[in-house]
């Protein structure tokens, strides 16, 4: 199952093109300031339980110490690595609104759906979890926009492409991989260099 994914990953993927039309470009999912001297992009797995990790236990002090003081910007860019991540990740997206809440909900209830032996059972508990968590969207509109499923590869490709990327989560810092072990006294180090 896993190379029939890998395959339709790149068979869709070099066949996709970035949307030339501004109006209808889908908005990355991102944190803190804009201009920010540091940008983190972090490639991740809404089905990876160590991303889940990382937006538990090292993502808040993040946040609080570099994010939100403005020294840091993070973009959350998908790695899809299953099925299952696949659809979750076009939901993260479907609002297109840039903001990060429903993507960090995933991951804080992971548990909730990722579970079932078949990616129909993860989307089953998906589409209950986006409802109770009162989410105004349309699950099958979204699992089924083309544009954001070719978004998402597109991230999947440029990680592959760019960085490398070949797990999850991968951090990427101003262009340049973090190979640290991935704990928040490590990143800080690292961040503290940089400012």
């Amino acid at each position: 199952m896993k190379k029939i994914i890998q395959i339709l990953f790149i068979i869709v993927g070099f066949n996709t093109i970035l949307f030339a039309d501004n109006s209808e470009k889908i908005k990355r999912i991102f944190e803190g300031n804009k201009d920010a001297k540091i940008t983190i992009i972090n490639y991740e797995s809404l089905t990876c339980e160590h991303c889940a990790n990382f937006h538990e236990n090292i993502y808040p002090k993040l946040k609080k110490e570099f994010i939100d003081t403005g020294l840091v910007k993070i973009e959350f860019r998908h790695f899809p690595l299953d099925l299952a991540a696949f659809n979750a990740s076009k939901i993260a997206q479907c609002n297109n609104d840039g903001k990060s809440n429903l993507l960090h909900i995933l991951f804080s209830k992971q548990s909730d759906w990722v579970k079932g032996e078949t990616v129909a059972e993860a989307n089953k508990h998906l589409k209950r979890l986006i409802k109770d968590e009162n989410f105004n969207i349309n699950f099958d509109q979204c699992v089924n926009n083309k544009k954001i499923e070719d978004y998402i590869l597109n991230d999947r490709i440029e990680g592959v492409k760019k960085f490398n990327v070949n797990a999850t989560p991968t951090i990427i810092i101003n262009e340049k991989k973090f190979d640290k072990s991935l704990n928040y006294k490590n990143l800080k180090k690292y961040l503290e260099k940089l400012i």
